[in-house]
């Protein structure tokens, strides 16, 4: 398995175009957020009659594939676990905010999925370069870390 550095180094080869950075810094965690909440709106926990009624909510599609996501992170590091963490907790914390005011978290969610997806792809096409995950999937979990980079170099030094 590749280190941190490594996904990020070969992530940042198709992440140089100022424009498609900015579209990443704004498109990334919008894309995060709506896969969660898509994976929100699809509850399991009730198809599980061995589950107590109390935690059957809180297992939905979002939740069970978080596992496999949450590992993966662990695996490239304490700092790269917390990150991850972060970013689910964030999302979970949206997810229940917007659910919270009515049953629009799917359309909600959907919505923004598309219109990031859509300007992402334009930041490629900017770019001249194809997005990273179309070589390998995991690319998908390195975007949320390249972002947090990103953000953390603009808090230090007013650029990304």
């Amino acid at each position: 398995m590749r280190s941190r550095e490594q996904y990020l180094t070969e992530y940042a080869r198709s992440h140089k175009n100022p424009l498609n950075k900015v579209i990443h810094m704004i498109c990334v965690p919008a894309i995060f957020f709506a896969t969660g909440g898509i994976g929100w709106s699809i509850p399991i926990g009730s198809l599980f009659s061995w589950i107590p009624e109390s935690i059957a909510p809180w297992i939905n599609l979002a939740t069970l594939i978080a596992i496999p996501i949450i590992v993966f992170y662990a695996r490239l590091g304490p700092q790269t676990l917390i990150t991850g963490l972060s970013w689910l907790a964030i999302t979970v914390a949206l997810c229940i905010a917007i659910q919270a005011t009515g049953p629009f978290l799917l359309w909600i969610s959907i919505t923004v999925w598309v219109l990031a997806w859509a300007a992402q792809f334009y930041g490629h096409y900017v770019e001249g370069a194809k997005p990273s995950f179309g070589d390998d999937l995991i690319f998908l979990l390195i975007g949320p870390l390249f972002v947090q980079e990103k953000f953390g170099r603009l808090v230090r030094t007013g650029s990304i």
